[in-house]
């Protein structure tokens, strides 16, 4: 069932973007990692202390529990709530009791309400279970605070994809600043030499980062989300939405200046998602696009 394949995508996606990271840092990624007769499409290890600088290491060392955090992905096209028991039973002899387990299911069908009953009963506060049926909205969790924080962070509907793109802003920084100056300029002409001075040219620029930062995001930044229906395409405040089922055809298409799109292809048009300026992988991308598709 390609909706699982899509949804384990997802997952790796978020770990391997940080986007998990108000979970734990997670700092090792693993794929079809087995646990006693069973096999996890993906597992993530981490723990709970920063890695970032050396002051905010030194208050995660004193002050954050030490735990090990587990994430583990279960996809089955059902699963059963006799079957989730097995499941925790074998994670808890393998790791140990003051570990923190964050463990996504994902099956092909509605969670029905054995299942939820199951999972929103769970009482261990070192386990969050997060439910997910295909085609279905609802996201059942255990009632604990791992669940509700799991089912917080984690995004299974759509996977995201943007880049910061350097020369946009580099762009936008530069006619800001530019600009600038040239005002600085006439000010000094017309008069007020004070007004071109190491202070004035220290406000300037530091004024066109910001600036060129917002005029960046608003007409260049590009953002790409994809879910099991369609996409849709952000660039600056302009928003384009389209529909696998309007497209027969995808291929791979390079501009002049060298950029990589994934051309979509219809009968009278057609369309170029942007992937290296969002930094959509391209085979990955390719592949999973190419099996939406063939699901309309």
């Amino acid at each position: 069932m390609y909706e699982l394949k899509f949804i384990t995508d997802l997952v790796e996606e978020q770990l391997l973007k940080g986007r998990l990271r108000w979970l734990a840092s997670f700092s090792e990624i693993r794929k079809d990692y087995p646990v006693e007769d069973l096999t996890f499409p993906i597992y993530a290890s981490g723990g709970l202390q920063e890695k970032g600088f050396f002051l905010s290491r030194i208050f995660s060392a004193l002050v954050t529990p030490k735990y090990k955090v587990h994430l583990l992905l279960y996809t089955s096209p059902e699963i059963s709530h006799s079957f989730l028991r097995k499941i925790i039973l074998a994670l808890k002899h393998k790791f140990s009791p003051d570990d923190w387990i964050f463990l996504v299911l994902a099956q092909g069908q509605p969670v029905g309400q054995a299942l939820k009953e199951t999972v929103e009963g769970i009482e261990d506060k070192t386990l969050g279970i997060c439910a997910y049926g295909v085609g279905a909205k609802e996201i059942v969790t255990s009632s604990n605070v791992l669940g509700r924080g799991l089912a917080k962070q984690l995004k299974l509907n759509e996977v995201k994809y943007e880049n910061f793109d350097v020369p946009n802003y580099l762009k936008s920084f530069t006619a800001t600043f530019a600009l600038g100056v040239f005002l600085l300029v006439f000010f000094a002409l017309s008069g007020l030499r004070e007004a071109i001075s190491i202070l004035t040219i220290s406000f300037m620029l530091i004024f066109s980062i910001v600036v060129g930062y917002v005029i960046y995001k608003s007409r260049y930044h590009m953002s790409v989300s994809i879910d099991s229906k369609g996409f849709q395409l952000r660039e600056g405040k302009k928003i384009k939405e389209g529909k696998w089922t309007d497209y027969s055809g995808l291929s791979i298409f390079i501009s002049p200046k060298l950029e990589t799109f994934l051309r979509l292809k219809s009968k009278d048009a057609t369309f170029d998602l942007p992937l290296s300026r969002t930094g959509m992988p391209r085979r990955e991308t390719y592949s999973m696009v190419k099996q939406l598709m063939k699901k309309k």
